[in-house]
């Protein structure tokens, strides 16, 4: 699993960018979920991802090269554009993207699931986020 992020993006957008596009593939992907965590005094906790998201960055032309390789590779994605920003609830966020052409969608985030050479292939030109 790997989440490629806009440069440009403030920190709070970073990390709610993150978090929503993390969420579509851990749903997406229900054996990516691991078991419940319980604590010594038998506190339960909720199931986390059971292997390491790498979150990677780059500029506004490496995200639009990446998502047109993850669409050309056809692997599962997540994808979060820049008019999510100004929406507040799920409807109005799908309807967001809903309005735009692939094309000219203005993606600031893009998660992706799948063998790690073709995810590689899809990141190629992004950084590891510092």
């Amino acid at each position: 699993m790997a989440v490629l992020l806009r440069e440009d993006l403030e920190t709070w957008q970073r990390l709610n960018v993150t978090a929503f596009l993390v969420s579509g593939l851990g749903t997406a992907f229900p054996e990516v979920i691991g078991e419940p965590y319980e604590d010594a005094d038998g506190v339960r906790y909720l199931s986390m991802l059971r292997q390491p998201v790498l979150v990677f960055e780059g500029t506004k032309e490496t995200l639009t090269a990446a998502h047109a390789r993850v669409l050309s590779r056809s692997l599962p994605r997540a994808v979060f554009t820049s008019d999510l920003f100004a929406t507040g609830n799920d409807r109005d966020n799908r309807a967001a993207v809903r309005a735009v052409p692939t094309a000219g969608l203005d993606v600031v985030g893009l998660a992706v699931h799948g063998p790690r050479n073709a995810v590689d292939k899809v990141l190629k030109g992004a950084r590891m986020h510092p």
